[in-house]
Parts: structure tokens; C-alpha cells; sequence
């Protein structure tokens, strides 16, 4: 599984955003110069990001984004998935139908759990929270990952 540019540079122009927003809205274009991404895809994330109510937009002069509602209630997983980025490190879709028999695969279990995992962290992070880290004030840290070890190798004798 891998997050694409997608749901990377959606994340970054959300905060981006949210440390700027407030008092007026946000350009498109003061977005796409302090972070270097191209304004034409900014457009087409921020059209996702509006049609799912995460951003609101003002049209004309002086016009621009802000967020729908606090960065404390937008989760990272929303925004990620608001940009239809897929997260899923199987092959089946999470189908269970791997290799395109009725079983899943031997790995199955282990892929879903990771994507349990990834999307579990995603949600548990807000945007507020990155845009408190970026300012370095940390009022609030990020949740850490912890792998509960549920397999254990056999050690074989030699």
C-alpha cells in the first residue's frame, strides 16, 4: 500500500489552509506557491474536498477556501478518503477474493489488519493537531503506533 500524491498533497494544502484561514478566505494560488503544488491540481482535490464538505468556497475578488468546520472535528482519514485515495494494501480490494478464487489468500488477514491499522491512525489524527505541530507548540501529540506482536515465528532448531 502506498499513499499517493493525491492524499499527500491534499493533507499538506489542508494545513496549509488551516494555519492561514480565519479571517478571510484562502487563494488557491497562495496555496500552490507556498507549497509548490500545481494549481490546476489543487483545483480538482479542493473540488473533492468541497463536494465533501470539509472546505467551503467564496467566489470573486477576495474569494478563496476555508474550512467547512473546525480543523479539531476534520480527521486526516477524511480528507485522504475525500480525495478518493485508496487505503488498501490488498490486491482483492479487501474482497476476500484474492488471486480471483473464492478464498482469500494466505496473506489476506495480515493486509487487512494493516489497513485497520493505517486507517485507524488516520482518523485518531485531526488537522488541528498537525497544524499545533507545525507551529512546534505541541499542545497536542500525535497518537504513536503501537503493534500488538500476534504472531510469533517458531524458532527452529539448526
Amino acid at each position: 500500500m502506498r499513499l499517493t500524491t493525491k492524499g499527500r498533497f491534499a493533507v499538506t494544502a489542508m494545513v496549509d489552509l488551516a494555519m492561514r484561514g480565519g479571517k478571510a478566505p484562502v487563494t488557491l494560488a497562495a496555496i500552490s506557491e507556498r507549497q509548490k503544488i500545481s494549481l490546476s491540481y489543487l483545483e480538482q482535490l479542493f473540488g473533492k474536498l468541497r463536494r465533501n464538505k470539509i472546505v467551503e468556497s467564496v467566489r470573486g475578488p477576495g474569494g478563496g477556501y476555508y474550512l467547512a468546520r473546525p480543523g479539531s472535528t476534520i480527521s486526516i482519514a477524511e480528507i485522504v478518503i475525500a480525495v478518493d485515495e485508496p487505503l488498501d494494501a490488498t490486491k482483492c480490494g479487501g474482497k476476500g477474493n484474492c488471486h480471483g478464487e473464492q478464498q482469500p489468500c494466505i496473506t489476506h488477514d495480515l493486509w487487512m489488519g494493516l489497513n485497520e491499522s493505517i486507517l485507524d491512525y488516520l482518523q485518531a489524527v485531526t488537522l488541528q493537531q498537525l497544524v499545533d505541530d507545525s507551529h512546534n507548540k505541541r499542545t497536542t501529540k500525535l497518537p504513536s503506533i503501537s503493534l500488538k506482536k500476534t504472531i510469533k515465528p517458531e524458532r527452529v532448531a539448526a
